[in-house]
């Protein structure tokens, strides 16, 4: 059975608070994490954040967990990706919006599009192309 991922509260506090690659790099895994791996359905090796939790609050929940999301895209603008991957980005969020719309049965979508994730690895490879000093070996 998986280790369930534990959520650091100490996380907060050691977040950077510059716009260098590696200080972006950072905020986007910790945002990515609260979104979408906050802990581990047990049984399961599926990891549940607030985007899923948002999600029992009809509109007002998956709107904010989009707000949470979109602040991704925005993290990709000042790292001065392309026009054509934001939009992308903020792609990926809006349809999670739509699917999560769905009275109760939005979270069942929501759970298996994960756009945080995808937003994430869009990001790290441009990091890892552009900035390959940002790059750590992920123990997962």
């Amino acid at each position: 059975m998986a280790n369930p991922i534990r959520f650091d509260p100490a996380l907060l506090d050691r977040m950077p608070i510059g716009r260098d690659p590696a200080a972006v790099r950072r905020r986007i895994e910790a945002m990515e994490h609260l979104l979408e791996g906050l802990f581990t359905i047990p049984g399961t090796n599926r990891r549940v954040g607030l985007d899923v939790i948002f999600d029992l609050l009809p509109v007002a929940g998956e709107t904010i967990a989009a707000v949470m999301g979109g602040w991704l895209a925005w993290e990709a603008r000042n790292l001065g990706m392309p026009k054509r991957t934001i939009v992308r980005m903020f792609g990926n969020v809006g349809v999670d919006w739509l699917l999560g719309l769905i009275p109760w049965v939005g979270a069942i979508p929501d759970f298996f599009f994960r756009s945080n994730t995808r937003n994430l690895n869009i990001i790290k490879r441009h990091l890892d192309r552009h900035h390959p000093a940002t790059a750590l070996i992920e123990n997962r």
